[in-house]
């Protein structure tokens, strides 16, 4: 009775110690708490928990309290995608502004600081950096998320990303593995399908995986996509052909292989959570990332008891859900023991606005105005992005030319719209993807028709041909970019 006990109990800890969560505050309710000292291991932090980098530092500290090597993990991507700062934006440039650089030792700069700014809150683990290779243009959820479509331009900064976030003491968790540069839909909505062959797959999406292991990244995330070239039936995230079978045993990585969040449609709507995350671990997979929409005890709990009954009834095994969680605590280890390298930046640091300033593509030039007038075309944005977090130029501009007036102008608006608003000042059109946006384009096109003197700055994938008396490409949408372009175009 004593044995079958202590199994159970181990069981049930080992079933707490590959979760994910996340949860509701600005401080640990006391049902994380709880499970933290039961023997959960790692928590997820979203925008939501985020109200300062002091008020950071102290949730960290509360959770630490419980257990001092507790995984804190984030997604923080810098650029588009951020979560430390998620209400005011980014002070960095994300990964295809780095790739337009070019320049590794600037993204491994880049990284380090980030990694830097994390540790300092007591955030150990990072779900960054994105390696997959935008080879769709039409992509709707990766896009400036990754260093860009050429497969060893991405290969080289996803390595060099590693090695900077690692290098402050920040565990990397290189994504979506095996790659969702291809795919036209978002995973969060609905379920992608990949459908390229081994050849194109080796030669393509898996380079900058393979360059990440050799890095060294602590970390590497499943994607939610079918890839029927590699398994014709279940996405990669539930594939132990692809998790175990390729991840494993053909690319050697022997890290902490995590999920994308399980709530998200492609497998909450098909599998469900529970039996979903079941999979998951049967797999190959050793952590449950959940919590960027589900965010209770509830949801933890039965989670938890869905392991624990999949190990009683014989289809998930006991050494499996064994052999995850102790590459989760070696890894919540890791993080405790390492320590930093020395000469990393200081929180004056501005690199992030260096590296934005070297990313832009200036085409053309545009007479120096006082008092612009600001249209940014506001696209949907992605669920990865939230709508939450600022973006553009009109701020930044306005901070160095205070008469600068503006507006926002989403799906619908005409050019006639914002000519009449603008009335005789020089328009600044704004614009992100405006390739995937025909009503984006169509404004824009009759906007510079009317106007040739207006001023264009593409905060997306700068796709379409540039325009305008002066065209800017800012590789992202990040404050920091709008920052580069607005010093631009005050100085034109």
């Amino acid at each position: 009775m004593t044995v079958l006990a202590h199994r159970s109990d181990t069981v049930t800890r080992d079933a707490l110690a590959v979760l994910q969560p996340g949860f509701e505050g600005t401080t640990a309710p006391a049902w994380v708490l709880r499970l933290v000292g039961e023997g959960l291991t790692a928590v997820g932090l979203f925008g939501r928990n985020i109200a300062s980098p002091e008020q950071l530092a102290a949730l960290t500290a509360q959770l630490r309290g419980e257990r001092d090597d507790l995984l804190v993990a984030i997604d923080e991507e810098g650029g588009d995608v951020t979560r430390l700062e998620v209400r005011t934006g980014s002070s960095f440039p994300g990964n295809l502004a780095l790739g337009a650089v070019d320049d590794t030792a600037l993204t491994r700069e880049v990284a380090r600081e980030l990694g830097r700014r994390l540790a300092e809150c007591g955030v150990n683990l990072n779900w960054a950096p994105s390696a997959d290779v935008n080879s769709n243009p039409d992509n709707p959820v990766i896009g400036v998320r990754s260093f860009g479509a050429d497969t060893r331009l991405a290969a080289r900064h996803t390595a060099a990303y590693v090695e900077g976030l690692q290098a402050s003491g920040v565990a990397a968790c290189t994504k979506h593995f095996p790659g969702h540069g291809d795919t036209n839909v978002d995973s969060h909505e609905a379920l992608p399908r990949i459908d390229v062959d081994l050849d194109t797959l080796q030669a393509r999406e898996l380079i900058p995986f393979k360059a990440a292991i050799e890095a060294g990244t602590k970390a590497v995330m499943s994607a939610h996509i079918l890839v029927p070239s590699l398994d014709p039936t279940r996405p990669a995230t539930l594939s132990p052909q692809i998790l175990t079978g390729l991840l494993r045993k053909e690319l050697g990585y022997e890290g902490l292989i995590v999920t994308d969040g399980m709530e998200m449609n492609a497998i909450a709507g098909t599998y469900g959570i529970e039996r979903g995350s079941v999979l998951a671990i049967a797999a190959g997979a050793d952590a449950i990332c959940v919590g960027g929409g589900l965010a209770d005890e509830g949801t933890v709990l039965q989670l938890r008891d869905a392991l624990v009954a999949a190990v009683r009834e014989g289809t998930l095994p006991e050494e499996r859900l064994a052999d995850a969680a102790a590459r989760v605590r070696a890894l919540a280890e890791w993080t405790r023991r390492v320590r930093p390298d020395a000469g990393l930046r200081g929180a004056g640091s501005d690199i992030g606005l260096t590296a934005a300033r070297r990313a832009l593509v200036i085409t053309g030039r545009a007479a120096r105005t006082e008092a612009p007038y600001v249209a940014t075309f506001s696209p949907v944005a992605n669920f990865a992005v939230g709508d939450e977090t600022p973006w553009g130029v009109a701020g930044e501009l306005t901070a160095l030319l205070p008469d600068t007036a503006s507006g926002v102008y989403p799906e619908g608006t005409s050019a006639a719209e914002v000519l009449a608003a603008a009335g005789e000042r020089t328009v600044v059109a704004v614009v992100r993807d405006a390739h995937r946006h025909p009503w984006m384009a169509e404004a824009l096109d009759a906007l510079v028709a009317a106007r040739p003197d207006t001023v264009v700055v593409e905060m997306g994938l700068p796709r379409a041909e540039p325009r305008g008396a002066l065209h800017i490409a800012t590789h992202g949408a990040a404050p920091v970019c709008g920052r580069a372009a607005a010093e631009v175009i005050a100085g034109a």
